[in-house]
C-alpha cells in the first residue's frame, strides 16, 4: 500500500494526485431507494434536490431503469419516461445513467430486438446518457444487441460484469468476459457486486488485472449488505479503479451502497482525493434524512450488516420475498431451510449470479422445494424456460438430471434466445392504439402489458372524464359517457 502522505499536495505529486482522482457515481435516485424503500420514491421528492445535486459534481447519477420502470406505473402512478424526462429538465450538468437488464430491459424477460432497438434509442433521446448493460447469466449474446444500439445512438455502452463466487468464477472467468465486452465496443467495464460478496482483496486484485490486461474504465458498484463494500472501494482505488457507486448517507449502507459523505472523506488530502464538497453533501443528506420518514411503511433496513449473505450469496432483497413468500404458507419457520436450499438449487442451475431476474428464479424455487417436501416436484414456468435454455447459457454445466426431472426428454435451445422472438413493437402499436399517445407509451406496454395498459387507461379516464371500452377485434373502440 502506498504511503498516502506522500501525495500531500503541490507539484508532480499534485499531478499524480490528479490523475488518480476517484469519481462518484450517485444512486440515490433509483439502487437507493429500490434496495431500502422497495423503490417507491416518488419524483416529487426528487425534484425539489435535483439541481442541487446537479450542483455536486458527481461523475453520474443513476436516476432511471432497474425496477423504477415498472414500479413508477404500478405503484405510483407516474410514467416513467416523463420521470425521466423531468429529471433531465433538472439535472443540466451531471451525466445520467441507467441499469438495463440487456435482452431483458427493463423487465423480467427477454424482448425482441426492435424493442430493445426502439427502447435504448428513447432512452437516449429522453435524456440518459450511460447505459449500464448486464445479463443475469453474463452470456454476452444477451447484451450484444444492447451494446450496438446504444454505440450507434451515441450513449455510453458501460458493460457489466455481473460478479458472483463458485467453482467457476475466477480471475480468468471474469477477464475472459471482460475482454468479450471489450472486442464488443464496451466504453468502459463495471464491476456489479450486487450481494456484497466481493472482499478487498479481490476488488483490488480483479480492479488490478482489468486496468492492465483490459485497459479500459472500471467502476466497481457495492452494496454494503456484507458490510466490506467500503473497504472494497479503498483497495480498489489503490488498484486504480476509476469511479465508484455511492449514495447520498441518509440512503446508504445497509442493502444499498456505502455513503458519498464516507468515502469522500475517506479519500480527502490523498491520491484519490474525490473533489466533492462535504457542506454540500450534508445539505442534501438532510434533505433525504426527511423525506426517507415519509416511506416508513417500506423502509426495511434497519441500519445492520447481514453476513448471512457470505453464506448463502443472497441479496437482501431476496430475503423479505422470502419471508413474504413463507408468511404466505404459513411456513415462515421454514426461513432457514429455504436459505440453507438456495446454494443447492443454485449449483444445478450452473451457479447464476443472484441478480435479476435469476434471482427470483432460483430463489423462488428453492422455496417451492422446501413447501414440497420433495425437490422440484412443483416448478415454475420460469424453471422451466431457464431450464430450455430461454435465459441464455448459464456460466457452469447444469445438473442435467434435473433439467430432465424438469422438462424431461425436451433439448434445450442454444443459439441466441433473442433469435427465436419475433418482432414485437407492430403488433403491440394496434393493440393499444386506443391509449397510447407516443412511442413511449407503446414500450410501456410491450415491456409490461397488464400495468401499462392499466396505467394508460386511468391517464385516459382522467383527461376525457369518460368511461370507455374497447369493442371489435379491429381496435375500433365506443365511448360509453357515465349517466
Amino acid at each position: 500500500m502506498q504511503d498516502f502522505a506522500f501525495y500531500a499536495l503541490g507539484g508532480r505529486e499534485q499531478m499524480e494526485k490528479l490523475e488518480k482522482q476517484i469519481k462518484i457515481t450517485d444512486t440515490t435516485f433509483r439502487d437507493a431507494h429500490q434496495s431500502l424503500l422497495a423503490t417507491r420514491m416518488k419524483i416529487e421528492d426528487m425534484l425539489p434536490i435535483a439541481e442541487k445535486m446537479d450542483s455536486i459534481g458527481f461523475h453520474s447519477m443513476e436516476v432511471w431503469g432497474g425496477a423504477t420502470f415498472d414500479s413508477c406505473m404500478r405503484f405510483l402512478n407516474e410514467d416513467p419516461w416523463e420521470r425521466l424526462r423531468l429529471l433531465r429538465k433538472s439535472i443540466k450538468k451531471t451525466k445520467l445513467q441507467m441499469l438495463l437488464r440487456g435482452q431483458n430491459l427493463v423487465g423480467y424477460r427477454h424482448y425482441a430486438d426492435d424493442v430493445v432497438e426502439e427502447f435504448i434509442k428513447k432512452a437516449i433521446s429522453n435524456g440518459i446518457d450511460i447505459l449500464r448493460i448486464f445479463d443475469a447469466l453474463n452470456d454476452v449474446r444477451n447484451m450484444e444487441k444492447a451494446m450496438a444500439v446504444t454505440k450507434r445512438e451515441g450513449g455510453h455502452a458501460q458493460a457489466t460484469i455481473s460478479y458472483t463466487i463458485s467453482s467457476f468464477h475466477d480471475m480468468n472467468y471474469y477477464m475472459k468476459l471482460s475482454q468479450t465486452l471489450k472486442d464488443m465496443g464496451a466504453d468502459s467495464i463495471c464491476i456489479k457486486d450486487m450481494a456484497g460478496l466481493i472482499t478487498p482483496v479481490m476488488a483490488y486484485e480483479l480492479v488490478k488485472n482489468l486496468k492492465e490486461k483490459i485497459q479500459l474504465p472500471v467502476q466497481l458498484h457495492c452494496h454494503y449488505t456484507s458490510g466490506m463494500a467500503a473497504m472494497s472501494y479503498l483497495k480498489a482505488a489503490e488498484a486504480g479503479v476509476d469511479v465508484i457507486d455511492c449514495a447520498i448517507s441518509t440512503m446508504a449502507n445497509a442493502t444499498s451502497q456505502p455513503a458519498d459523505e464516507t468515502m469522500v472523506a475517506t479519500f480527502e488530502n490523498t491520491a484519490y482525493e474525490t473533489g466533492l464538497n462535504l457542506e454540500k453533501l450534508s445539505e442534501i443528506a438532510e434533505y433525504f434524512k426527511v423525506i426517507r420518514c415519509k416511506y416508513k411503511q417500506f423502509d426495511a433496513a434497519d441500519g445492520t450488516v447481514d453476513v448471512n449473505v457470505l453464506r448463502y450469496q443472497i441479496p437482501g432483497g431476496m430475503i423479505s420475498n422470502f419471508i413474504s413468500q413463507l408468511q404466505q404458507a404459513n411456513a415462515l419457520d421454514k426461513l432457514p431451510l429455504v436459505l440453507e436450499e438456495v446454494p443447492r438449487v443454485r449449483a444445478d442451475f450452473g451457479y447464476p449470479p443472484l441478480v435479476t431476474p435469476s434471482s427470483q428464479i432460483i430463489g423462488s424455487q428453492a422455496a417451492l422445494n422446501i413447501l414440497a417436501g420433495d425437490r422440484y416436484k412443483m416448478v415454475t414456468n420460469e424453471v422451466k424456460n431457464y431450464m430450455k435454455g430461454l435465459y441464455g447459457q448459464p456460466p457452469a454445466p447444469i445438473n442435467e438430471e434435473v433439467r430432465k426431472k424438469i422438462i424431461g426428454e425436451e433439448a434445450p435451445i442454444t443459439g441466441r434466445p433473442a433469435d427465436y422472438l419475433p418482432p414485437q413493437m407492430e403488433e403491440a402499436k394496434k393493440e393499444i392504439a386506443f391509449y397510447a399517445e407516443s412511442e413511449e407509451d407503446v414500450l410501456s406496454y410491450v415491456l409490461f402489458p397488464l400495468v401499462a395498459k392499466k396505467f394508460l387507461e386511468e391517464r385516459l379516464s382522467s383527461k376525457t372524464n369518460v368511461d370507455y371500452t374497447l369493442v371489435g377485434g379491429d381496435g375500433s373502440k365506443s365511448i360509453i359517457y357515465p349517466v
